[in-house]
């Protein structure tokens, strides 16, 4: 359904070392300095705002990033951590809710832009 997911950011620079260490690998960077990285076909990208408005982040709004095995989304939720996130919400751990059982993590990266990294266990 999703082609990508774009945040906006005041410091591509702090960006780029955020997540180039959350998820691992370095950005791929345009000539307009956008910040992209792909996972199975899916892009979520970092620019500066194009209207020149300083970059705010979504009010009830979460980015999530699916990965194969709670240890995974820990070893995410450890780096974005290190790499100067905020841990937010409950801990790193198993929720069953109206969506089955998920083990979830949750960060908001240095803009405020807040992200989940996602294991969903077989039923």
């Amino acid at each position: 359904m999703f082609s990508h997911v774009m945040v906006g950011s005041n410091d591509i620079d702090r960006s780029k070392k955020f997540y180039d260490r959350l998820f691992g690998k370095e950005a791929h960077q345009d000539d307009k300095g956008r910040l992209a990285y792909r996972n199975k076909g899916a892009v979520f990208m970092v620019t500066r705002p194009i209207d020149g408005q300083a970059a705010c982040h979504a009010n009830g709004g979460t980015i999530g990033f699916d990965f194969d095995s709670p240890e995974e989304v820990d070893a995410w939720h450890s780096r974005g951590v290190e790499a100067g996130g905020t841990s937010i919400e409950n801990p790193p751990g198993f929720r069953e809710g109206g969506f089955g059982k998920l083990y979830l993590a949750y960060l908001r990266d240095p803009d405020g832009n807040k992200l989940c990294g996602l294991h969903r266990p077989a039923q």
